[in-house]
């Protein structure tokens, strides 16, 4: 049997994500400071933060396979987070109107049995359309996004807002590069394909 699969998150999306490769898992939440290091890309954030939610996961499934991740945007060279409110995300997507977003998603995949860990970072590109501050506000108010890097949901009316992705996962732009985890579970021989995971 393969070791258990833990998912070192909270986030609802994530998990949903997750359930797609039809693998059984636990969540836990890794609790640890994601402050950016001065002077840190938007790359070495996400992948520092993903291998920390991971190596802090193990620390309640010391025999399991603990996946981390973590996702930034950035917009004119600048990183952008959670609007929390809906005056920053009307700002935040005044400032992506007619322009393009990088999401970046740090993966790790950390045996908390043999110490291996296996990271790395995938990016998405979203080109968004111009929009209206009318368009901005409608989209607001039914969606409500404050709690999204970039102030949108592109798996709701978030679609809408673009008109062109660039990337080779959209799982990506969730959070969550599934075709990139696929990959990673595979060396620690997980294999999501087979009946029952085992390789």
């Amino acid at each position: 049997m393969p070791p258990s699969l833990v998912l070192a998150s909270t986030s609802v999306y994530r998990q949903a994500l997750l359930q797609k490769l039809g693998l059984a898992f636990e969540c836990c939440d890794p609790q640890i400071d994601e402050t950016p290091n001065l002077h840190e890309s938007a790359e070495a954030l996400v992948l520092r933060l993903a291998k920390a939610k991971a190596q802090a996961g193990a620390q309640h499934y010391p025999a399991s396979l603990i996946i981390g991740s973590d996702q930034v945007a950035v917009i004119d060279g600048q990183i952008i987070g959670k609007p929390l409110n809906a005056a920053n995300a009307t700002l935040q997507l005044r400032q992506a109107s007619g322009k393009s977003i990088t999401f970046y998603t740090g993966l790790a995949l950390y045996n908390a049995s043999t110490g291996i860990m296996n990271a790395a970072v995938e990016p998405f590109t979203v080109h968004f359309r111009q929009l209206t501050p009318r368009q901005i506000a409608a989209y607001i108010a039914i969606e409500q996004p404050f709690y999204c890097a970039g102030s949108f949901k592109s798996e709701g009316l978030g679609i809408a807002l673009f008109n062109r992705l660039e990337g080779r996962d959209p799982n990506t732009l969730v959070g969550l590069p599934l075709m990139l985890l696929t990959e990673m579970l595979l060396t620690q021989g997980v294999d999501v394909l087979s009946e029952n995971g085992v390789q």
